[in-house]
Order: C-alpha cells, then structure tokens, then sequence
C-alpha cells in the first residue's frame, strides 16, 4: 500500500468532509475509509481538530457513536453542538440523536462518475 503523504491525506479529507450534506453527519472512521486508509481514523480527527478553513464543515465529523468527541477543538466546547443545531441536528448530552438517520456514509453516497 502506497502512503499519501500528510498533505495529500489532509486534501483527501477535507474533498470529502466538504462532500458532506446540509443536516447529515459522518464519522472519523467513514472519512479513513473513504479515502482509502480504514485504520487512519485517529488522523482524520487530528486534522478535523486543526481545520481552521471556514469552507470545511468539520462539525459534521464526529465519532463513530455519534459523540462530539471533537467539540473541545472549537472556539467553545458548545459551539460544534449549535453548529449541528443550527442545522436541524439535534444532539442531546454532546451526542447526535437520531444517529443513524443523520449518518452519511461516503462509499455509500459519493456517486462517482
């Protein structure tokens, strides 16, 4: 298996992260996988956890239970959670109800032409 180097990871994850719908969320593990690299997910959270690009929703990434787990990296630990809010993504106790009703998985969405 050929390694992207970080560069070419981190613009791998943000073409999908940008990919992701209006009131959808996915995982950091959805994200590895998509890319090409499933064991990768703990990178793709450090990344989401950096992204400073206002064009990148990274707010729409959380674990794979649908936790916040990446909130402390924004400007507030509520500010990811009133990001979901904002829309139509409810989250009770910093986790996304309806979890599998919002997840977007990638490889089963991105239709590749």
């Amino acid at each position: 298996m050929v390694i992207l180097d970080k560069e070419s990871f981190k613009k791998a994850v943000y073409d999908i992260v940008r990919l992701i719908p209006l009131g959808r969320a996915t995982s950091y593990g959805a994200i590895a996988k998509a890319v090409g690299y499933p064991n990768m997910s703990r990178m793709v959270g450090a990344i989401m956890g950096d992204c400073s690009e206002e064009k990148i929703p990274a707010y729409r990434v959380v674990n794979s239970q649908g936790y916040l787990s990446g909130r402390f990296a924004f400007e507030t630990p509520t500010k990811m959670q009133e990001l979901l809010e904002a829309e139509n993504i409810k989250v009770k106790d910093n986790k996304i109800c309806n979890w599998r009703k919002v997840y977007w998985n990638p490889l089963q969405e991105i239709k590749l032409e």
